[in-house]
């Protein structure tokens, strides 16, 4: 992840610069957040105050912080701590959501039924470029995306695989030989 630093009323010193690196790379553990996002973090100070902002727009949501204190290391500190608050609270949403997708895709599935489409036609065509990652990863993933399946590249065996969405409620893997 790159982080774009400016400064409002102050100068951005070395020692800033590396705590607020020093804390974001915390977040690069999350998969949410890819290597070619950009954090753009606003240091402000006020006579009595510290304030700072951090936005990380991400292929999947926007994460934002913003925290006032008397110190700003302890800002920092607690910018992050929302930052991944947010992250935890949109894994569960997302979660949660899946469950009540299977229903909703059962109704999708009848009303498609019911309309006149070749079978046999196809209808988009899409190139991917598999990433290497674990199971886990390529779960949350393909639950972030709303999709039923996600090909990836299995971070153990360096070998195409395919994680989907169970009828049952599980999942399920294929992998290539």
């Amino acid at each position: 992840m790159k982080v774009n630093i400016v400064g409002k009323n102050i100068t951005v010193t070395q020692g800033i610069s590396d705590k607020i690196h020093k804390k974001l790379d915390v977040l690069t553990k999350y998969f949410i957040i890819g290597e070619d996002d950009v954090a753009n973090v606003l240091v402000r100070t006020y006579p009595t105050k510290q304030k700072i902002e951090v936005t990380i727009p991400t292929r999947y949501a926007i994460l934002r912080a913003e925290v006032v204190d008397d110190d700003l290391y302890a800002a920092i500190d607690r910018a992050v701590d929302k930052l991944e608050d947010q992250i935890r609270r949109t894994k569960t949403r997302l979660t949660r959501k899946n469950k009540e997708s299977l229903a909703e895709a059962f109704l999708d599935h009848e009303l498609f039924n019911d309309e006149d489409v070749d079978d046999d036609e196809v209808v988009r065509t899409k190139s991917i470029v598999p990433k290497e990652m674990s199971l886990d990863e390529a779960i949350m993933k393909m639950e972030l995306l709303g999709h039923d399946f996600f090909i990836y590249t299995d971070d153990e065996t360096n070998k195409i695989a395919v994680c989907y969405k169970r009828h049952d409620g599980g999942y399920g893997l294929i992998e290539t030989e």
